[in-house]
């Protein structure tokens, strides 16, 4: 039987790509090349926007509601509230669990070996590695560092900060439905409840050391997680920023962090992902590969333009002292951005 589209990468956007194009009768292959669930380095907070697209898709994982956003920075702080449906915090490890399960009950077949090469003409692509396999459109999910990036020569090398980030679980019971973002001279940390007695937290950084000298800085954090047991190791993922000339080439499409990444400051890489999925398989659906890019940017621009702002504002150390006063001088525009950012369809 005719493969319609080769998914190169089985990781949430990848998966959550072939379940679109399940859904719109195409026929999918996912090569991803490791088995099982698969963990990362992230924030674990699915904003409203990503549950509405999972919804679409008939997923529901279990986590810890969310119910905004809250800014500290020790001593001044501000919230805002998702006023368009909660979020969702889930461990990356259960969400990708319900994923390879909804792409098993949709018949889409995932096959474990890597993608070495591509050749495309007007009619395809052929994809090899441990074999050869063709479709006429090929969907590149393959993640920050993604060889299929690389190998359409799209990498472009960033001169900007290299922010890396670190996470870690600790056993506790959560203390607030928000997701927590701590400001510091240096670095952000994320707290983000996941589970009835567990939280986990994440830090963004561009100085290098362990997770524990990075959160040194935030002694109001250490406090109340001291004594708390850590359930799983520190993960690390970076570096953060990857920019890429095009989101596609030919019949080639990359949705999520393979097509370029800015930073996980405002914490809408999976919304954003999805989002860039859904519109990719509209695109191929229609036989209109060359529409993507623009439709890609329709669903990002809000999430990139608010980030660089926020990397350009917070990397002077005085601007960084004053961003939480601000935010709680000016709550509206806080609260605008939180809706905005928490639906990029």
């Amino acid at each position: 039987m005719a493969t319609d589209l080769i998914v190169i990468g089985g990781g949430p956007v990848g998966l959550v790509t072939a379940l679109y194009a399940a859904h719109a009768g195409l026929r999918t292959i996912v090569l991803e090349p490791r088995s099982g669930v698969i963990d990362k380095a992230c924030g674990e907070g699915l904003m409203p926007g990503a549950l509405a697209s999972l919804a679409e898709l008939g997923i529901d994982p279990p986590g810890r509601p969310l119910t905004g956003i809250h800014y500290t920075d020790g001593e001044r702080s501000a919230r805002a509230w998702f006023r368009r449906g909660a979020g969702r915090g889930v461990r990356r490890t259960t969400l990708h669990r319900c994923l390879l399960d909804a792409v098993d009950a949709a018949g889409v077949d995932v096959q474990h070996r890597p993608m070495v090469g591509l050749a495309q003409d007007q009619h395809g692509v052929s994809v090899s590695g441990r074999g050869e396999l063709r479709a006429p459109f090929v969907v590149a999910a393959d993640g920050l560092h993604s060889p299929t990036r690389r190998l359409l020569r799209l990498q472009v090398r960033s001169n900007g900060p290299r922010r890396h980030g670190l996470r870690q679980h600790l056993r506790t019971s959560p203390w607030s439905d928000h997701v927590e973002v701590h400001w510091g001279r240096r670095a952000e940390v994320y707290v983000t409840p996941v589970a009835d007695d567990l939280v986990g937290v994440a830090a963004l950084t561009s100085a290098r050391g362990p997770l524990r000298e990075v959160l040194a800085e935030f002694p109001e954090l250490t406090a109340r997680v001291a004594g708390a047991t850590s359930v799983t190791p520190p993960r690390g993922a970076g570096p953060l920023r990857q920019i890429s000339t095009s989101r596609r080439v030919g019949r080639v499409l990359l949705v999520g962090d393979a097509g370029g990444y800015v930073d996980a400051l405002t914490g809408e890489g999976l919304s954003v992902g999805f989002a860039q999925a859904r519109v990719a398989v509209e695109a191929i659906g229609a036989g209109r590969p060359q529409h993507y890019p623009a439709a890609a940017r329709s669903v990002s621009w809000r999430s990139s333009l608010l980030t660089r702002g926020l990397l350009t504002a917070t990397g002077p150390q005085w601007t960084r002292r004053h961003l939480v006063g601000a935010a709680a001088s000016l709550p509206w525009v806080f609260q605008g951005a939180v809706d905005e950012l928490s639906h990029p369809r």
